[in-house]
Order: C-alpha cells, then sequence, then structure tokens
C-alpha cells in the first residue's frame, strides 16, 4: 500500500504537536541510505563518534538543540544514525548534513539516498542521490516550484502517487520517502531506537 501525506500526520499534528518533539518538527533532516551500516555513515561522512553513548531519541533532540552535540567539532553537524531493515536512518534534529550535495555524494557512492530537510525559516528540501548522481531535487518553499524540480517528470509521478500536498509538504515529504525506500518512519521507530552519534565536519 502506498504511503500518504495522512500517514504522517502524527508528525506534525499528533503527539509530536506541542511536547518534547515541538523544536524537531520546526527543525530537522531525515536521511536514509540504503545498505550502509551507522559505522559506515560515520565513516563517509568523516565524522567523529567521540565518547556517545548509545542515545534515545528525546536526547538526541534535546543534545542537538543545545551545543552538547557540537562542542568538540567547532560546531558540525551533529546527527544520530540507527540501522532500519536494510537502511541507515540519520536524524538530524536542527540539521541539514542530508541535503549538502557534497556529503550526499559521498554517502550515496554506489547506493542510493533518500534526504528531506526543514528549518525554521520555513525553507525545505527533498534529495534523492544515486551513486552520486541527483536523480530527484526539490524546494517545496520555492515561489515556483517548477524552477527548482529535476527530473520534473518522475516528481510528477511520485507525487500524483503518494498524493503530494503542498500545503502538508512535511507529511509529503515523509510519505516520498517511504515510496522511493520503502522505510515506514512511525513514531515507534523514532522513540525506541538507540542512535549512535556523532558530528561530521561542516565542508570547507
Amino acid at each position: 500500500m502506498i504511503a500518504t501525506p495522512a500517514d504522517y500526520a502524527w508528525f506534525t499534528y499528533g503527539r509530536f504537536a506541542c511536547d518534547a518533539y515541538t523544536d524537531l518538527r520546526e527543525a530537522y533532516c531525515f536521511t536514509l541510505v540504503h545498505g550502509l551500516t551507522p559505522e559506515q555513515v560515520i565513516t563517509r561522512t568523516g565524522a567523529q563518534a567521540g565518547d556517545f553513548p548509545p542515545t534515545g531519541f528525546k536526547e538526541l533532540i534535546r543534545m542537538a538543540f543545545s551545543d552538547l552535540g557540537r562542542r568538540e567539532s567547532g560546531y558540525g553537524h551533529f546527527f544520530g544514525v540507527v540501522a532500519v531493515d536494510g537502511w541507515a536512518l540519520i536524524v538530524e534534529p536542527n540539521g541539514f548534513m542530508g541535503v549538502q550535495p557534497d556529503l550526499a555524494e559521498r554517502l550515496s557512492a554506489g547506493t542510493r539516498l533518500v534526504s528531506h530537510f526543514l528549518n525554521v525559516n520555513g525553507m525545505e528540501d527533498f534529495l534523492c542521490v544515486e551513486d552520486g548522481e541527483e536523480r530527484l531535487a526539490l524546494e517545496s518553499s520555492s515561489p515556483d516550484i517548477d524552477t527548482v524540480i529535476r527530473s520534473a517528470e518522475e516528481f510528477d509521478e511520485i507525487a500524483r502517487r503518494v498524493g503530494f500536498d503542498i500545503a502538508h509538504s512535511s507529511e509529503s515529504y515523509f510519505a516520498m520517502a517511504e515510496y522511493l525506500t520503502g522505510v515506514k518512519v512511525t513514531p515507534e521507530l523514532l522513540e525506541q531506537s538507540a542512535y549512535l552519534c556523532a558530528v561530521a565536519p561542516h565542508s570547507p
């Protein structure tokens, strides 16, 4: 069954609407990379795992919105990563590493990466990269979405299948990511996972 934005309404309107996850709802980057282990993700990003213990979801959010996860790296990309159904799920509260072209290229070498991002200013990105080549990239916050879509025909087909709704773009991006990866992100998955945390350096 194909996911729709309604399947991800929990992210905006459910338990995350006004609780410990409010900050995450306003600024995040979720990235899936096929076939990589969390350790391989850390290696490909050039990150330092440091002394972070396996971290729960609430603590990951708390660390990301403070300076605890960044202090030793000069404020690089702090993230948590966990293995899910043959994919590495990278969660970045208040981050954007997954949609950075150079890092996405490295992470996707020989495989597929799907990432979506939102910041507090309402900027949004969705990125699908296969073996270093962009397959699909768009910014729903653009006043003219047609000017920033690559592979527009493919986007139109995916958007039609999932029922893309520009008014509910976060939910739509989750549905698109599930369509492209087969990985369903749920509150239970996020909350019950233990994340390997690391800090990747910003690109020069």
